[in-house]
């Protein structure tokens, strides 16, 4: 009995990662901004570049006229209206629409005398000290930035790959609030990590400028680049079925803002961690619990030359328009989103480490949690 309480502990726990990896993971081609849903909803008031885009896109339309006639996120029609959490996330978005103005500016003339390893070491400390979770530094590719603006004043402007560095941070979501999703404190939730992360995006970026060197902060709203492909790249975490950046403590249970910089910075290098695709691979989760059934089902496979998961945006922003919110119960029931604790943790260090561990987990998270776990309740001051 002995020999065989052994040689399970040692099959669960010795480092047998297995031989799971990904042949293609970098796209080709740099995505065009205008084929976001969030551009998508702004040239609504548009006719002009609406009737253009649509015109270029007939395809798009066709999914799009659905959630046209719907209520729309944060809509005091929409089936999950709150007035108080509502208001209190667009508080948070108006205050983003404020940091706008300081994303770029005026670079310092004179140049201070400092090395990649001096400016590197501070940003990675300060960002921290500002209240980042998580943050690294990129080389910057061309499939990190957009090929073409799709927002604001900006729309239809060609993207200029002309910085060399990415700096990338992660600011955590309260685990409860994101689980009352889709309910009114989720969405609440997301707003005011957005400004978080953008409040310390921008200091960065106004302290490298500062220091005689250009710097831009790419924020909610105002994104140059595809954040997650950046902080992949930075060593923060992997991409998983959901689309999002998988992060080792928090999951997708953060926030992301980056800024690109000419300043002498060390990269810091990536380890990729391809137990997140196969943990994502058997789990499913996520795509069992979506209201929408916008992510996939089925095993990682190759979409437009680049092996990953396509999430259908267009029925998963129909659902926002819906209920008013961004939902976030894909990020609530993920089982790497689980509070940093003792036993969390431990889970995390074995589904990293064991090919064994990683099918047993997903059972226990079931067991613990529930197949479909149900949305937590709002708290009193909340209704």
């Amino acid at each position: 009995m002995g020999s065989v309480f052994l040689l399970i502990i040692l099959a669960l726990f010795l480092p047998v990662k297995g031989k799971f990896k990904l042949r293609k993971e970098n796209p080709e081609s740099r995505f065009d901004e205008r084929d976001t849903m969030f551009s998508r909803k702004e040239i609504m008031t548009k006719p002009d570049i609406r009737d253009l885009y649509y015109k270029n896109n007939p395809d798009k339309w066709e999914l799009d006229k659905r959630w046209h006639l719907k209520p729309g996120l944060g809509s005091q029609n929409a089936s999950f209206f709150s007035p108080h959490t509502f208001a209190a996330a667009d508080a948070s978005f108006a205050t983003i629409e404020h940091l706008r103005p300081f994303v770029d500016g005026r670079v310092n003339p004179k140049k201070t005398d400092t090395s990649a390893e001096k400016m590197s070491v501070f940003i990675l400390e300060w960002a921290k000290k500002l209240g980042a979770v998580s943050v690294g530094i990129a080389r910057m590719q061309d499939y990190h930035y957009y090929s073409h603006r799709g927002r604001g004043e900006a729309y239809a402007k060609e993207v200029n790959p002309h910085h060399k560095y990415g700096i990338a941070l992660t600011v955590e979501m309260d685990e409860e609030l994101l689980a009352t999703g889709p309910a009114g404190p989720a969405l609440m939730e997301s707003a005011h990590q957005y400004v978080n992360s953008g409040v310390i995006a921008v200091q960065i970026a106004q302290f490298i400028r500062g220091m005689g060197f250009e710097a831009r902060a790419h924020i909610d709203g105002n994104y140059e680049l595809v954040a997650p492909l950046v902080a992949r790249d930075a060593g923060l975490g992997e991409l998983g079925r959901m689309g999002l950046l998988m992060t080792p403590k928090q999951g997708p249970r953060v926030r992301i803002a980056v800024i690109t910089t000419n300043a002498p910075l060390f990269i810091t290098p990536r380890k990729p961690d391809y137990t997140v695709q196969d943990f994502c691979n058997i789990c499913k989760k996520c795509a069992l619990v979506c209201p929408s059934q916008a992510i996939q089902k089925t095993p990682i496979s190759n979409i437009d030359g680049v092996q990953r998961w396509k999430i259908d945006h267009e029925k998963c922003f129909g659902y926002w328009c819906t209920v008013g919110t961004d939902c976030g119960r894909c990020m609530s029931v993920c089982p790497y989103a689980h509070k940093n604790n003792a036993l969390h943790n431990f889970v995390r260090w074995g589904i990293r480490n064991n090919w064994l561990f990683r099918r047993l987990a997903v059972y226990g998270d079931d067991l613990i949690y529930g197949k479909k776990p149900k949305p937590m309740k709002l708290v009193k001051w909340m209704k």
